[in-house]
C-alpha cells in the first residue's frame, strides 16, 4: 500500500540515484512522522478556531503546561514560559487573558514576596479537562490504523530513537 510520502522518496531517490548519503528509509519515516503530526496539529487548530468561548489554542497550551507541570498546584510565569517555550513576555500575556477569562489565580508567595504564583482554578480545571480529552479523542483517531500490539512496537521503536538522542 503506497502513499504520497512515497511518491516523494523516490523522487527524491531518482535524483540522488548514484549518492550513498541518501537514505530512502530515513527520509519516509520522517517525512510520514511529519504528516502526522501537521495531522493533528490542524485537527487541534480546527477544534479551537470554532469553539463556542473565546479560548484559544494558545490559552490550551498554557492551561495545560500549568496541569501538567511537576509542582503540585501552581507555578511561577517563569516556570510556565520555559515548561511551554515561549518568552516570559508571551506568557505575561497568555496569563493575564486566562486570569481574566476566570482559568488562573496570580498571587504574591507568602514565602517570597518577589514571586508570584499561578494556580488553575476550578474552572480553569474543568476547562482543561474537556479540552484534553477531546484532544485525546483526536489523537487516538489519527493512529486508529493501528492495532494495540503495533502502537506499542511503534512507542518503542521511537523510544529508542529519542534515547538515543539523549532525550
Amino acid at each position: 500500500m503506497e502513499d504520497g510520502v512515497d511518491q516523494h522518496v523516490a523522487r527524491w531517490a531518482s535524483f540522488w540515484k548514484d549518492e550513498p548519503k541518501f537514505a530512502p528509509e530515513v527520509e519516509g519515516a520522517l517525512v510520514r512522522m511529519k504528516h502526522i503530526l501537521r495531522f493533528i496539529e490542524r485537527g487541534d487548530a480546527a477544534a479551537f478556531a470554532h469553539n463556542a468561548e473565546d479560548f484559544t489554542l494558545q490559552d490550551m497550551k498554557t492551561l495545560h503546561v500549568l496541569m501538567v507541570q511537576p509542582w503540585p498546584t501552581e507555578a511561577t510565569p517563569a516556570q510556565l514560559a520555559e515548561a511551554a517555550n515561549v518568552t516570559r513576555a508571551a506568557m505575561t500575556s497568555r496569563l493575564d487573558r486566562l486570569e481574566q477569562a476566570g482559568l488562573v489565580t496570580r498571587s504574591i508567595d507568602a514565602a517570597d514576596r518577589r514571586r508570584v504564583l499561578v494556580r488553575p482554578t476550578p474552572t480553569g480545571r474543568e476547562m482543561w479537562n474537556r479540552y484534553i480529552f477531546e484532544g485525546m479523542a483526536r489523537d487516538q483517531a489519527a493512529l486508529a490504523a493501528l492495532s494495540l500490539e503495533e502502537l506499542t512496537q511503534l512507542n518503542g521503536l521511537l523510544r529508542k530513537v529519542l534515547h538515543s538522542l539523549g532525550e
